[in-house]
């Protein structure tokens, strides 16, 4: 899964990766986003592929309310063109959720060693997500997005067992292009290359979802990570 990821590039760096139209936006630097919270998502806009600010947890169209946000931080890979909550987002509504990496926990529970997973060269990439707007009348409409996993990588198989679609830059029109045919779509949705990733150990300071600051990225000295 993906329960806690980054984004703290700049406007110009994320403008330049993902191609966005439109004038220049402030963006936050964030170190450990957390589900039901906001992230910068693109996707097709009227002018061009636009940057966004979506709730993390997506809350389908037909749903009564949005209290089910929390459970539906990702998509599996393997159902996500046939899960209700999902099918209808795949099949027009898909977006990129750019990232400078993600987190993820190993361990017994109650002693869980966090890890922090990235690109070699410390830059951006994107995962593969959907988004949705839930509109009931009478409340503000809420704009959301999941990110799709798969399984992980025999690298990354050391920490979790699963993790996000990271797509090949190649690909971002494809997959953000409505006219693209589900099965296609589907085909974009595997593991990342062993050498696109590494990870080192982090500190329990990334546990607290209140903490947001660049303490949660600093790598533990080697003698503090467990063996892996």
């Amino acid at each position: 899964m993906c329960g806690r990821f980054s984004q703290f590039h700049s406007w110009e760096e994320v403008h330049a990766f993902l191609n966005i139209f439109g004038p220049p936006r402030n963006l936050p630097a964030r170190y450990n986003i957390a589900p039901t919270q906001d992230a910068a998502i693109a996707r097709h806009g009227r002018e061009g592929r636009s940057l966004d600010f979506l709730r993390w947890g997506l809350v389908p169209s037909w749903a009564k309310d949005s209290s089910m946000a929390a459970r539906m931080i990702n998509a599996r890979a393997e159902t996500v063109a046939q899960k209700p909550s999902f099918r209808d987002a795949f099949k027009q509504r898909r977006c990129l959720v750019p990232a400078d990496g993600f987190y993820e926990w190993r361990g017994p529970k109650g002693a869980k060693q966090p890890y922090r997973i990235l690109s070699p060269d410390q830059g951006l990439f994107a995962f593969a997500g959907l988004w949705e707007r839930w509109d009931k009348g009478g409340a503000e409409p809420i704009e959301s997005f999941t990110i799709i996993t798969t399984e992980a990588n025999s690298k990354l198989a050391a920490v979790h067992a699963r993790m996000p679609v990271i797509l090949d830059p190649a690909d971002f029109e494809r997959w953000l292009s409505p006219d693209l045919a589900v099965n296609d779509a589907l085909a974009l949705l595997r593991p990342a290359p062993d050498e696109a990733l590494e990870f080192h150990a982090v500190g329990k300071h990334v546990n607290n979802a209140r903490n947001d600051d660049p303490a949660c990225i600093t790598p533990l000295p080697e003698d503090g990570e467990d063996d892996l």
